[in-house]
């Protein structure tokens, strides 16, 4: 009788990309927090040069299944792969910058029980030192919030739902609610889903990959939700530490957006909006520079207008496609 691999319930899937302490740190709270041992960790490392590989294998051995890939090929395209060795009935995405509290995991399984028709489910994250980070969900772009973050509405006043709408202003994270984009640092799926929606679409180097696939998951009848009693650590942006190549990234994700999914006539416009964003804040650097009080970041921002005809076309689409 032929053997049957054994299946899993959670697949928890890790992209790394020179992160090496962190990464490791990341798995350590995984086998730490974790009641259940009905999981699997996968790792994916996207050709590290300091060394993650060798010391993920050193320390964790037959504890985790890794990947060593010899190219770089993205957010997207890392966890795609490693999907295609996952076993679990879902799958977690969780970033190697994350540290998992307080049995996390388990909540997070556990309130998908409770919300089986969502399809997508995510937690709270907050920084090293306890405080609120935001970023573990958002609604989708409009032209209203374009606007907002072109006339400088959404940075003056983070705490208005009105004037900051994707970043569901004044809201603590503190209660169960319904959102439209979970982000991928935390990111539970079913993986029939995940196999009907082929994964993330590899269009989306980095940035903009969970935002399109929320949206698709939406046509198949998702409805993403997240819970507070599942708090991560994400320390946010640890393997890019150039501010202007990131925002470049988040801009040219936006556009890509944009142009995937949103009707026609308004494209257009919000592209229009989305240009008027750095544009407004490299005026401000110039006005700046004149009173003598320049910044690192507003540099960045006027990089990021100066090199607008890298991002506003958007990502091409793999030349595979």
């Amino acid at each position: 009788m032929p053997t049957v691999e054994p299946r899993v319930h959670t697949s928890i899937i890790i992209v790394s990309y020179n992160t090496r302490e962190m990464t490791l740190a990341c798995i350590r709270s995984v086998l730490d927090q974790a009641k259940s041992d009905d999981f699997e960790i996968i790792v994916l490392d996207n050709a590290s040069t300091d060394g993650s590989a060798a010391a993920l294998r050193e320390e964790f051995g037959t504890q985790i299944r890794l990947f060593a890939h010899e190219d770089n090929v993205g957010f997207a395209g890392g966890n795609n792969l490693a999907a295609e060795h996952a076993q679990g009935e879902f799958l977690l995405l969780l970033n190697p910058d994350t540290v998992v509290l307080d049995h996390a995991i388990d909540r997070l399984v556990a309130f998908s029980q409770e919300h089986p028709d969502a399809g997508i489910w995510g937690g709270r994250t907050v920084f090293e030192d306890g405080s609120l980070n935001p970023a573990s969900c958002w609604r989708r772009t409009t032209l209203w919030s374009l606007l907002c973050q072109a006339c400088g509405f959404g940075r003056a006043l983070r705490n208005s739902p009105v004037f900051n709408p994707e970043g569901y202003g004044g809201w603590p994270r503190d209660t169960i609610r319904r959102v439209d984009i979970v982000s991928g640092c935390f990111f539970l799926i079913r993986r029939d889903m995940w196999k009907k929606l082929e994964g993330f679409d590899l269009t989306y180097f980095m940035y903009g990959e969970e935002a399109d696939l929320c949206h698709r998951a939406r046509a198949l009848g998702a409805n993403p939700i997240v819970t507070p009693n599942a708090t991560i650590v994400h320390y946010g942006g640890a393997s890019e530490k150039v501010r202007a190549e990131k925002v470049i990234r988040l801009f040219k994700a936006k556009s890509t957006l944009i142009r995937r999914h949103w009707v026609a006539w308004k494209v257009p416009f919000g592209i229009w909006l989305l240009s008027a964003w750095p544009l407004s804040r490299a005026f401000q650097f110039r006005i700046s520079r004149i009173l003598g009080r320049t910044s690192e970041s507003s540099k960045a921002w006027a990089e990021v207008w100066q090199r607008r005809r890298e991002w506003i076309g958007g990502y091409e689409r793999p030349s595979h496609e």
